[in-house]
């Protein structure tokens, strides 16, 4: 996966850079889906392995066009509609890519707008395109298993069979993980139900049940937490006994340093821990530090006091705050009832890392 990978890397790092100077669909094609198609290993100018505005008809609707196809023994096997840079892919847009579908061989339709590439097939029904994508890459927060998948679509791997076997699930998988998250916003009353058959003895009365409703979604969160803190402070023992580098050798990494002066609680460790768990979604945690203060406890990029990620405030005794940042670096405090609430705001994190991941490293005026 080493020169796919590379590529794709590289074709994402550039996005940044590019996206504010693409303002139309057709700039969007030329500077973001033909350089993915081509990191596919698909020769983009070769009209036999790629072919641009594939003529479709539909029923009454004649020469519709879908904007490539990716062919093999002169017939599609992927379909390309692209939508401009940065719009939403909802179900309006895919509606164009469902008609192109029926009409075609093709097993896969790729809605994109060049930033996120929704992967459809006809899982529930033959030569129907699903309502749902089984796979969403953005190509902003890109990680192994995302590279992983993409993979499968490559000139070199790529195998309907295969793809089919593995896309049902990931479909299934995500409806899981989207129940999932339902359940640890609000527990449906099955889930406390299952709960409280397990642990209670007593009368399931209408009180007892709304309690365990808050103590499920608390367990869970708490559940997840203490996960990630045992899979983090292993992570740092490992790190902590690694042997020096000859690019490195007395210094251990600014990523896990936690600086001696002033030594955070365990709630602030372990707020800490969350933002990291957030993070891994779109950057490696090891870049988020941890540099207390007394009367806060920072969250860094990089360890760069010029790049505040969050800022958490759990010196008072009865209340617990979380500082978040806004793109001029203005902190907003947040009211926390509790540490694992941090979650509630995983995405303002992930919108200021994206900011930091997405700029250079120029210095500004200190915020600390």
């Amino acid at each position: 996966m080493g020169e796919f990978d590379d590529k794709v890397r590289e074709l994402a790092a550039r996005i940044p850079g590019q996206r504010e100077h693409i303002r139309t669909e057709e700039a969007c094609k030329s500077a973001l889906v033909m350089p993915f198609i081509n990191a596919l290993g698909y020769n983009v100018f070769d009209p036999r392995e790629v072919t641009p505005e594939l003529v479709a008809d539909v029923g009454t609707k004649k020469g519709e066009k879908v904007d490539y196809a990716i062919l093999r023994e002169g017939k599609p096997i992927m379909l390309f509609e692209c939508k401009p840079c940065g719009c939403d892919l909802d179900l309006a847009h895919a509606s164009q890519l469902y008609r192109y579908f029926s009409v075609t061989e093709a097993r896969f339709g790729i809605l994109t707008n060049g930033i996120n590439y929704h992967f459809y097939s006809d899982l529930d029904a033959p030569n129907k395109m699903d309502a749902k994508p089984f796979l969403e890459i953005n190509m902003l927060s890109l990680d192994d298993i995302a590279i992983t998948e993409l993979t499968r679509f490559s000139k070199a791997a790529f195998d309907v069979s295969s793809i089919l076997a593995t896309a049902s699930e990931l479909k299934y998988m995500k409806e899981i993980k989207r129940v999932l998250a339902m359940e640890m916003q609000q527990p449906s009353e099955d889930l406390v139900r299952f709960f409280l058959s397990r642990v209670y003895e007593g009368r399931a009365t209408t009180a007892v049940r709304e309690q365990f409703s808050q103590l499920v979604r608390r367990s869970l969160a708490e559940f997840i937490s203490d996960r990630v803190r045992d899979r983090l402070q292993s992570a740092l023992a490992t790190e902590s006994v690694r042997p020096p580098t000859a690019e490195n050798p007395t210094e251990p990494s600014k990523a896990t340093v936690i600086e001696e002066k002033t030594e955070p609680t365990d709630e602030e460790k372990e707020g800490w821990m969350i933002v990291r768990a957030i993070l891994a979604e779109v950057m490696d945690p090891r870049r988020a530090v941890i540099r207390d203060q007394q009367s806060y406890c920072a969250i860094l990029f990089d360890d760069n006091n010029r790049r505040p990620i969050c800022r958490l405030h759990f010196n008072a005794r009865s209340k617990r705050y979380v500082g978040l940042f806004d793109e001029n670096r203005t902190e907003a405090r947040v009211l926390l009832t509790e540490v694992s609430d941090l979650y509630k705001h995983a995405a303002t994190l992930k919108a200021t890392v994206q900011r930091y991941l997405g700029t250079p490293q120029i210095e500004q005026a200190a915020v600390m």
